[in-house]
């Protein structure tokens, strides 16, 4: 007897992976570069996962510059795009034992707020260790198929009744 025959869909995974230096200026440069390789891979200026990768991408290299900055260090931005089904951001620095951890932060307080926005934005998201040192911060965004829509609004916002965590909607021609 012969086995059926499946056909695999074909997956190609765009990568994109640049180092900075620990200043606010490499972190506003890492966010302009992001969103000028989205723009690339067709995800246009001021579409919905671009201005959500975006607030990602700068709350992630802002936290790796105000707190996994060691002197004379860089940190690593890598963008990963499964075009229809995945967009991760991967931000790395070299400070290995300062990890993060979500919080409420205090009425008063001026900072504390940066991965509320992560965990609200992101459709999940993950520290892990980087060898040979440091820690990497992942945020992975679920694309939705072409006229999907997510539970994001836009510019960002939560629809009232959604969750908050995404799933994209995009539409990617070639």
């Amino acid at each position: 007897m012969a086995s059926p025959v499946t056909r695999e869909q074909t997956v190609t995974v765009r990568v994109f992976t640049q180092r900075f230096s620990s200043t606010p200026r490499g972190a506003r440069l890492a966010r302009r570069l992001a969103l000028h390789q989205l723009d690339r891979w067709r995800l246009p200026y001021g579409s919905e996962i671009s201005d959500t990768t975006g607030l990602l991408v700068a709350e992630l290299v802002a936290n790796a510059v105000t707190h996994g900055r060691v002197p004379g260090r860089d940190f690593e931005l890598t963008l990963a795009y499964t075009p229809g089904l995945r967009l991760r951001v991967d931000v790395s620095d070299t400070r290995g034992e300062r990890r993060p951890a979500p919080g409420a932060p205090g009425l008063l307080d001026e900072g504390g707020r940066g991965l509320l926005l992560v965990e609200a934005l992101a459709s999940r998201w993950a520290v892990l260790d980087r060898v040979p040192v440091g820690k990497t911060v992942r945020a992975e965004l679920d694309l939705g198929e072409v006229g999907e829509v997510g539970e994001i609004g836009e510019r960002g916002t939560p629809r009232p009744g959604g969750t908050g965590r995404s799933t994209v909607g995009c539409a990617v021609t070639d």
